[in-house]
């Protein structure tokens, strides 16, 4: 927020030890993940960082002059350095003689391949030619919220002009593209003593001699725009000062635990879309806002703002004084209509002959009174990504509108560059979506073997998991390895207790305020007890039927009524046991819990079906390795029922199989896949056993 200077200013983080020795290269990479290391200086995956490399040509062994620039899609915080694209400067200064004005422009990108150097196969960005032609070694161009501010002012070129003087220059709003190259070529050829350019309603351009000097301008540059207006908002109340006031954190994530299933179950027409709930004291600050409305209504004004957050978010009719939850709910339905036929609207005013066909016509973001905002996208990074832009966009809009009137991109303007053929093109080469792309799942047990193992397939495939065991180290444990493995964004843990209704209810709001809803529940908590049936105490009796009859029948409940909000379907996967079917001795409370739980999935089959729930069953048995319950005294009572220990027992139950194979987490999980995947999708009230073979346990 633009309160104080102080709170404003960029550190400056370059460190001359750390680029001690460096190639230009490198230095490149350097000063492009440091500036991208900061939101504030610019988005994720926006802005774009170069430099102007003498290198060796491969064929003719001359030093050539090669432009080294971010590629395609890349970030410049979490780049690599096979993320620039690299491209001969003699043969981009040579496309200049092709190009035939500006309603030709967008040809000029089929040229940018014949113009790479050494076989790189990083495809250049639309932005390449804003970087070839400004005549300077190192380029930077980024979207700092205290740049956009200034550049989305109704009156930019003047504030421009009171807050730099000459040192920064301006440019009319213009589409970033080879004629943008050129604009910025003649700037920088008329005024050599200027540092960079302000563009209108987009960012920032500076330069450098050295990389170095490059990173010093750009910080330093934000840095003034930053204090100029910081000492004007001082005393500014914001958005017209507050109309609401927030919500508790908890009743906060509450109100977004209803919501978010019914708006899911809305947006998820296309492809399953994962929800990210943001309540950031920004994010609070403006959807409590008496001119949130008006301000919202005008859309965002930077192309990377617009393209991740759409034309303009959907207002939430909710009031934080009434507490009006229900209402809301019942008003969804006509507030999603009502956004879609304006967007549908939208794109009739304002399609070419060409342009691409209409697409998803629902919000990315959606502002709640009190609560915060939603936003939803395929996948989780990219709705939290998308909650990011628009959290830059609100800066925006309060530093615009403190300081002069905020303007968002003309409406045509907009929708040129979302329905742009270049943007359309980029779209189709993205790769085809993983199998359980965009759903979410809650494993139970997830600590154990099976769960964790069940946990990482699904993961593997695309979906996102909330992981609930009871036993919190072991649960940190996991979630750990998981990360690593898979990123932050997709993996989320919670302890909960089966046999607490509270804990249960909780454990599925969290999942849906983390993700959006659930698509796939595998119950997988669980627990085992030996002992002969004279010897087997009331209290062992319950809690086996506590944690494995009576914890699936809690969890089954919540899961089908969030299923039910989303009218999406689901997957309800019961890991059950061999011993749900096969009796065995001194296990007889064991037994028929796990009896239970074949028989209430059947009812669940049943109920579930008009929904598309699907509930089936994975039966494993004598999955030591991993397994949580074959720690202590189950193994221990199991081994000796048996006369064995715990390798003779894993012997014991290999051999007695017909297949002579020991069942593993990973053999379990596989099984729980098939019955989340579509794969599966006409099975619902089946048993699948994964047992290596018992005929005890033959369904039939």
């Amino acid at each position: 927020m633009l309160k104080t200077v102080d709170e404003q200013l960029l550190e400056n983080r370059w460190d001359a030890t750390v680029a001690s020795g460096m190639s230009e290269s490198e230095l490149l990479l350097y000063r492009s993940n440091t500036l991208g290391s900061d939101m504030r200086v610019t988005n994720y995956g926006g802005g774009n960082t170069s430099a102007k490399v003498m290198e060796i040509d491969p064929l003719t062994g001359q030093e050539v002059e090669v432009l080294w620039v971010k590629g395609s899609g890349g970030d410049i915080g979490s780049m690599k350095i096979d993320g620039f694209a690299t491209l001969y400067m003699d043969k981009l200064n040579a496309l200049k003689g092709l190009y035939r004005g500006v309603e030709f422009e967008d040809e000029m990108v089929g040229y940018l391949p014949h113009c790479t150097f050494k076989l790189n196969p990083r495809a250049a960005s639309i932005d390449t030619p804003l970087h070839a032609y400004v005549p300077r070694t190192h380029v930077d161009h980024v979207h700092a919220d205290a740049i956009i501010a200034i550049a989305a002012s109704k009156n930019s070129r003047e504030l421009t002009q009171e807050i730099f003087g000459d040192r920064i220059g301006w440019l009319p709003w213009k589409r970033p593209g080879y004629e943008l190259g050129l604009w910025l070529e003649k700037f920088c050829i008329e005024n050599p003593q200027a540092d960079g350019v302000v563009l209108e309603s987009h960012g920032l351009f500076t330069w450098g001699d050295t990389a170095e000097e490059c990173y010093d301008c750009t910080i330093d540059v934000i840095n003034v725009a930053s204090r100029w207006l910081a000492t004007l908002t001082a005393d500014v109340a914001n958005f017209g000062g507050a109309k609401h006031e927030s919500l508790t954190f908890a009743e906060r994530r509450n109100v977004a635990a209803r919501l978010m299933p019914a708006i899911r179950g809305f947006v998820s027409g296309n492809q399953h879309m994962v929800g990210h709930f943001n309540d950031s004291e920004a994010v609070l600050e403006f959807v409590n806002a008496q001119n949130m409305e008006p301000l919202a209504a005008l859309g965002t004004s930077c192309p990377d703002h617009f393209l991740r957050t759409k034309i303009r978010p959907l207002v939430v009719g909710f009031d934080p004084k009434k507490n009006n939850v229900e209402e809301v709910l019942e008003g969804l339905p006509a507030q999603v209509a009502a956004y879609r036929e304006d967007y549908a609207a939208y794109y009739a005013r304002c399609k070419h002959d060409n342009s691409p066909a209409l697409r998803d016509p629902n919000a990315v973001v959606y502002l709640i009174p009190g609560v915060g905002m939603i936003t939803f996208a395929k996948d989780k990074a990219t709705a939290r990504i998308s909650g990011e832009f628009y959290v830059n966009a609100i800066n925006v809009m309060r530093g615009a509108s403190a300081v002069s009137e905020y303007c968002g991109l003309p409406e045509q303007e907009a929708f040129d560059i979302e329905y742009w053929l270049l943007e359309e093109a980029k779209l189709q080469r993205m790769p085809k979506p993983k199998s359980l792309a965009g759903r979410v799942a809650l494993v139970t047990g997830g600590a154990g073997g099976i769960g964790a193992a069940t946990a990482e397939r699904y993961l593997a495939e695309g979906a996102c998991v909330m992981l609930a065991d009871i036993n919190a180290e072991n649960l940190a444990g996991t979630e750990n390895l998981l990360i690593q493995k898979f990123g932050r964004d997709v993996v989320r843990t919670i302890q909960m207790d089966v046999t607490s209704e509270a804990s249960v209810v909780q454990a599925l709001a969290e999942t849906a305020v983390e993700f959006g809803g659930i698509d796939i529940l595998v119950s997988n908590a669980g627990i085992a007890s030996s002992a002969a049936v004279e010897d087997t105490s009331l209290e062992l009796w319950n809690r086996n039927m506590d944690i494995l009859s009576t914890g699936y029948f809690l969890v089954s409940r919540e899961a089908f009524k969030v299923m039910r909000v989303q009218d999406m379907g689901g997957s309800i996967v019961f890991v059950g046991s061999k011993n749900g079917l096969a009796a065995s001795p001194n296990a007889s409370a064991y037994c028929t819990a796990k009896a239970s739980e074949l028989h209430l999935a059947r009812c669940l089959a049943l109920e579930g079906a008009e929904a598309g729930i699907r509930v089936n069953v994975v039966n494993p048995d004598a999955v030591l390795r991993g397994s949580k319950i074959w720690e202590g005294e189950w193994l221990e009572q199991r081994a000796s029922t048996y006369g064995t220990d715990k390798e003779g027992l894993e012997e014991m139950y290999r051999n007695r199989s017909m297949l002579k194979r020991s069942v593993l987490p990973e053999d379990i999980a596989e099984a729980c896949y098939f019955f989340a995947a579509e794969t599966s999708s006409k099975s619902t009230g089946n048993i699948l056993n994964v047992d290596a073979g018992n005929v005890q346990a033959f369904t039939r």
